[in-house]
């Protein structure tokens, strides 16, 4: 696309040139939006800035990642948030959004997950046991009254990562863990992306989805699951509305107004934004998470040891799901409670948040408005209840039988 990209970007200088007489004419105009809408869908695009009105500070650089810290000045002591940023194809910019609203209140710790097209082959293989540690190796770093929220493709790594460390009596294990809108479960409530994982068997991903980083990045001769190849099955779910989207950029541009047109340009460039992963930790998440559901089953294992989700019993649980969200829908994350059976009916809370897709569960107005101080009210409530024994509640006791009946409880 290089050539093209340069022809617009010349075509849109040429026609954008207050010293040349066409540019005020409509054919000029028209010729200046197509390039310019043209140069912003194709355009090459690194990693988006945090632009968050608080201290940012790299507590931890590994090879796959860096944890930051997004801090303020608050009046007192704040409960501190392990945010587990999604590894699937945007950076954790992506969750600008996110991280403002709880900054306000807390102090943020986020996975700033690393491009795989980045990271030289000599710093070794990345899948999903790898991810699963890192989450138990931060969880440790900032325990043990740290809460964790996990945002979509993390939840059943998040989820896995507790349960080791209850089997284990680690002293780190988080106070709360909020699930949201994650692939627990993908058997309830089919979505796009998951009859995609299992109409084919893992070879066929394998051959038609991985690629080999070039010779010109740091990362070559990495085989990964390329950031674009993600996208375009992102914009594959909903093309209608993207290619509207850009029809009404250029209308916009055309009749001048460079404000609105921006304002979805500033959309687009965090949108088109996007990382490698590794072909490993996507392959592995295809295997066990959606072709053979190990975590439902009781069949995952890290490092070869059975993750038991029955061990967790002194982490409080808040699920969040959307109620139009296409990508992980109604079912599959409220299933984590079925999952758990060792927690009490006080160590459980469901949202399901009315009139929000995927992307506005942790993103929008009703972010805002309505979903974090839900999470705010569950941190600060079980922040307070844990004793040295862990939760004092009583007995354990289910929370629902199936995700269908978890829907329908309110703690």
């Amino acid at each position: 696309m290089a050539p093209w990209r340069f022809t617009a970007a010349t075509a849109q200088a040429t026609f954008s040139s207050p010293f040349n007489p066409f540019a005020y004419t409509l054919p000029g105009r028209m010729i200046a939006a197509s390039a310019e809408v043209f140069s912003g869908a194709t355009k090459r695009r690194g990693k988006p800035d945090w632009k968050i009105d608080a201290q940012i500070d790299v507590i931890e650089e590994r090879p796959f990642c860096r944890l930051v810290r997004f801090s303020r000045r608050h009046g007192g002591e704040v409960p501190r948030i392990l945010l587990v940023a999604a590894l699937s194809g945007h950076y954790a910019t992506l969750m600008r959004g996110t991280v403002e609203a709880l900054v306000a209140d807390h102090d943020v710790y986020v996975t700033d997950w690393v491009d795989a097209r980045e990271v030289p082959l000599a710093a070794g293989v990345f899948d999903l046991d790898t991810y699963t540690s890192y989450t138990m190796d931060y969880l440790r770093r900032l325990g043990p009254d740290v809460h964790v929220v996990a945002v979509c493709q993390p939840v059943p790594a998040v989820l896995a990562a507790v349960a080791l460390m209850a089997a284990h009596g680690d002293p780190a294990q988080p106070r709360t863990m909020t699930l949201m809108g994650g692939p627990v479960d993908t058997r309830f409530n089919p979505t796009a992306p998951t009859l995609l994982a299992a109409k084919y068997p893992l070879e066929w991903f394998e051959e038609n989805l991985i690629s080999t980083v070039p010779a010109y990045y740091p990362g070559a001769g990495r085989r990964v699951y390329p950031g674009f190849v993600q996208l375009s099955a992102f914009i594959s779910m909903n093309t209608n509305r993207h290619i509207n989207a850009h029809i009404n950029m250029y209308n916009e541009l055309v009749r001048g107004d460079g404000e609105a047109a921006a304002a979805r340009q500033a959309f687009y460039d965090e949108y088109l934004s996007v990382m490698d992963v590794t072909a490993e930790y996507y392959l592995q998440t295809i295997d066990r998470i959606f072709l053979r559901h190990t975590l439902p089953l009781g069949t995952l294992t890290w490092q070869g040891e059975r993750v038991d989700l029955a061990a967790i019993r002194d982490t409080a649980m808040l699920t969040v799901e959307g109620e139009l969200d296409d990508i992980c829908a109604p079912g599959q994350t409220v299933a984590a409670h079925a999952l758990c059976p060792s927690l009490t009916a006080a160590q459980r809370d469901h949202l399901l948040q009315p009139g929000v897709g995927h992307y506005g569960i942790f993103n929008g107005r009703r972010w805002r408005e309505a979903i974090v101080p839900h999470i705010s009210r569950f941190i600060r409530l079980h922040g307070r209840a844990r004793s040295v024994a862990g939760f004092a509640f009583g007995e354990p006791v289910a929370f629902a039988a199936s995700p269908q009946a978890a829907l329908r409880v309110r703690p």
